[in-house]
């Protein structure tokens, strides 16, 4: 089973996770932007975190055998603080490296007038730099805030196929998918959601545009329960090439929109073969284009 695990925060993770990962299947992973637990106080600190990501972290991850990008933004959270402000103005010279493949996360974490104006803002970076864009949806008045959601990226002129939604459930995935955004889901030991209603939803909502993730980070959280989901998914009748769909070939074709994404042709080997999954070359990883 090969495994791209589309949103985890492997800043917060030990190397242990990195082998465990690897020994699951994980062969790529995405990291994006976010708050590190406690409120940064200026920008410098985001640039020591935005070099870590695009430096740092993907040479870590390459040591045992897995891929890294990242993506890189002022998350929602600490959009709302004043000293965070300049970071904004930051972004550019990090969206412009190879290894960034995408703007993330963006989004609202409690729907104030700061969090409209940075999403508002980044999402013309995106535009700007031809990148598609990871969205967080707040933990808190979900369903809200995945309606405002839409209707900022409706009118910010981002195609729809270019954004991932993600942190959604029962209640959000269908306005998601009716606009022909991705919907990504984060599974989780006690919060959000987990193996079986993720089944329940693919089940009832199919394979297409849906991306399943562990967001793993400094809180209680699991970096395996993408492998988790995948084995859920055969248990409960799913073909070998439906998961490698949801666990592999969904994410490549979303971030593969950004033209930088580089997964070393030998990470399409015997996980992809292993569920009868085939791979027309590394050429195919460059550019990708979304799925019918």
């Amino acid at each position: 089973m090969r495994i791209f695990d589309p949103h985890i925060h492997m800043t917060s993770r030990t190397t242990r996770d990195y082998e465990e990962m690897f020994e699951a299947g994980v062969r790529a992973v995405l990291e994006p932007a976010f708050w590190l637990g406690q409120p940064r106080t200026g920008v410098g600190s985001f640039t020591d975190y935005f070099d870590s990501l695009v430096g740092w972290e993907p040479f870590r991850a390459a040591q045992f055998g897995i891929s890294h990008h990242c993506a890189i933004a002022l998350n929602p959270k600490e959009a709302n603080d004043p000293r965070c402000a300049g970071v904004l103005d930051l972004l550019p010279r990090y969206l412009a490296k190879d290894g960034v493949v995408a703007v993330g996360e963006v989004g609202y974490d409690s729907m104030t007038p700061e969090e409209d104006a940075a999403l508002e803002r980044q999402l013309e970076m995106a535009v700007e730099h031809d990148l598609p864009v990871l969205v967080h949806t707040p933990h808190r008045d979900k369903a809200a805030g995945t309606r405002r959601t839409l209707d900022v990226v409706r009118e910010s002129g981002v195609p729809p196929e270019r954004v991932l939604v993600d942190h959604l459930n029962e209640v959000t995935v269908e306005m998601v998918l009716e606009t022909g955004c991705w919907a990504g889901f984060s599974i989780y030991p006690d919060t959000k959601m987990d193996e079986d209603r993720m089944v329940a939803v693919l089940q009832a909502y199919g394979t297409g545009r849906v991306l399943v993730n562990s967001a793993a980070d400094w809180g209680r959280s699991d970096p395996l329960k993408t492998r988790r989901t995948g084995d859920a998914m055969l248990a409960a009748g799913f073909t070998g090439d439906e998961v490698d769909r949801v666990l592999w070939r969904n994410p490549v074709t979303f971030f593969g929109q950004s033209g930088r994404l580089d997964l070393g042709a030998e990470q399409l080997d015997a996980p992809g073969e292993a569920l009868g999954a085939t791979y027309a070359g590394n050429s195919v990883l460059r550019g990708a284009r979304r799925e019918d």
